[in-house]
């Protein structure tokens, strides 16, 4: 196997286990004691709870928050409600610190120029999108974070681009911290290493997934997990060392029991860490770990406040030399139901022209249940004409 088909298994592999990662907000099970007599099972919908189960205050949890450096803010990246929680949380959080800063794990550092443009009215929503490459850099739908980036502009607050780009992290993961010049890595330090409860917690996670689960694959997915870690954490360290409330957008793998960011953060000399996490309450709630975050909120679970999931085409891709490389075909997908296969090169989607990746994501997310998208493909030396069926809408 060449060096290149080994890295872009990685990448693969890293990408789609941070998602799993970082779009779970339930942590793993805890061995930990029994909780305290006055813990109930769950929070309550719209209720704040603290670290032992314990009901808090809303006054008395803000007042404490507006002495911190660094707040963070978990998330589940698919789930609306979250980012409607996110959202109201900021708004608290800034009648109490005017001099708030957002970071945003979604976008990396090159993304900057754009998300000052948007914070001073310059962009529309489309502009924002198109200039911050949003659909092939992050995925999920930007949609989902329109009123956390709306209620920035209106307010002015500025929003800081926290992430690195992909390339770079499979690089550092890779190659080492010290193969990678500083300039080239933003001068954002090695990470601290890991504690073992947040290796544990990782590799619960990985032998979970179908594409690793031995000692190789979890050293690299620690390796890469700590990247990420390291700049989330650097980028929200440098805006709390110039006197502002930083606050955090974040995975609620990023958050959980303190293991990834805040372990850093702490490396990096910020001391005033909190976190703050949603937690899903299902008609039979799980309660939560002791620890798991500083104080978490109580949401109702269901779809019925959430916009519809996305259709999915069911492929792994890649920029490609005149289109968008099929890496891979999921089983049973509505790709796998049309006939592609991995090496097939689809350069029209809906007779609208594919130069990137995230060219096929938008024409995918203009789709309806039960529609047909018509696809162009090249596949050794040929044209073909395929068409996929998307199912539709349960009865």
């Amino acid at each position: 196997m060449s060096a290149t088909t080994r890295a872009a298994l990685f990448a693969f592999a890293v990408v789609a286990m941070v998602l799993a990662l970082t779009v779970s907000l339930r942590p793993m099970p805890s061995n930990s004691a029994e909780p305290p007599d006055n813990r109930t099972a769950c929070p309550a919908p719209g209720e704040w709870s603290g670290a032992g189960g314990e009901r808090i205050a809303i006054d008395r949890l803000f007042q404490d928050l507006a002495e911190a450096e660094v707040v963070l803010l978990g998330e589940s990246h698919d789930r609306m409600e979250h980012h409607r929680w996110q959202m109201h949380t900021l708004a608290a959080l800034q009648a109490h610190r005017p001099d708030l800063v957002i970071g945003l794990e979604m976008l990396p550092r090159e993304a900057q120029p754009a998300l000052d443009a948007w914070v001073a009215g310059d962009l529309s929503e489309a502009e924002f999108v198109s200039r911050t490459n949003w659909n092939a850099t992050w995925g999920f739908d930007p949609q989902l974070y329109m009123p956390i980036l709306h209620f920035a502009r209106l307010q002015r607050i500025p929003l800081v681009a926290l992430n690195l780009e992909r390339s770079l992290v499979q690089r550092l993961a890779l190659e080492g911290w010290d193969a990678v010049p500083e300039d080239e890595r933003f001068h954002i330090t090695q990470p601290l290493k890991e504690t073992v409860a947040y290796r544990d917690y990782l590799n619960q996670i990985l032998s979970t997934h179908p594409t690793g689960g031995d000692r190789a694959d979890i050293d690299r997915f620690v390796a890469a997990q700590l990247v990420w870690d390291r700049a989330l954490a650097t980028g929200l360290a440098e805006a709390a060392k110039q006197g502002s409330l930083a606050v955090g957008i974040l995975g609620s793998g990023h958050v959980v029991h303190g293991y990834g960011v805040p372990h850093q953060l702490r490396d990096l000399g910020i001391t005033r860490i909190r976190s703050l996490m949603p937690w899903d309450i299902r008609e039979e709630c799980a309660a939560p770990p002791p620890g798991t975050a500083d104080a978490l909120f109580g949401i109702a679970a269901g779809d019925l406040h959430e916009p519809p999931k996305p259709l999915m085409l069911g492929v792994r891709i890649e920029n490609a030399p005149g289109g968008v490389r099929i890496q891979h075909v999921a089983s049973e997908s509505v790709a796998e139901q049309a006939g592609l296969v991995a090496g097939d090169v689809l350069t029209e989607a809906g007779g609208n022209p594919l130069a990137q990746t995230g060219d096929l994501v938008r024409q995918i997310r203009r789709q309806i249940p039960g529609s047909v998208l018509p696809l162009t493909i090249q596949r050794d030396g040929e044209t073909l004409e395929i068409l996929a069926r998307f199912p539709g809408t349960p009865d």
